[in-house]
């Protein structure tokens, strides 16, 4: 499915993995969680432009980091921070606040590879 509206999300959660990783290994802390949660945290099965909320339904932004962790966690066996780093990834558009260092990692990550792609697509469409 394309993702950010310029990229696939599996390119997208790979170079979230990897720029997690970078941030992870540059502060010292869990880089293996964070780029295994990194390829994880938007691990959900639809298109998310096509998919019609229900009444009362949350918005995808809030709705699909607990989709993530649910497939994750059927799919793999995730630990504590891999689960914290998923479930608040989109942090803060959902309110819960992160736990872990590893966590803020893929926040700045995730946020970083979202504008890098949008920022690549449009200077490709000037050239």
């Amino acid at each position: 499915y394309k993702h950010h509206h310029y990229t696939t999300r599996l390119q997208h959660c790979i170079n979230v993995s990897y720029y997690t990783y970078l941030i992870c290994r540059k502060w010292g802390i869990d880089e293996r969680s964070g780029a295994r949660a990194g390829l994880l945290h938007d691990l959900f099965f639809y298109n998310r432009r096509e998919y019609i909320r229900k009444a009362g339904e949350a918005f995808h932004n809030s709705r699909h980091p607990k989709m993530a962790l649910e497939n994750a966690s059927r799919i793999f066996d995730i630990n504590p921070i891999e689960r914290d780093i998923i479930l608040k990834h989109m942090w803060p558009c959902t309110l819960a606040l992160p736990k872990y260092k590893e966590t803020v990692a893929i926040i700045i990550a995730d946020k970083y590879c979202a504008v890098m792609e949008f920022l690549l697509c449009r200077m490709k469409r000037f050239r």
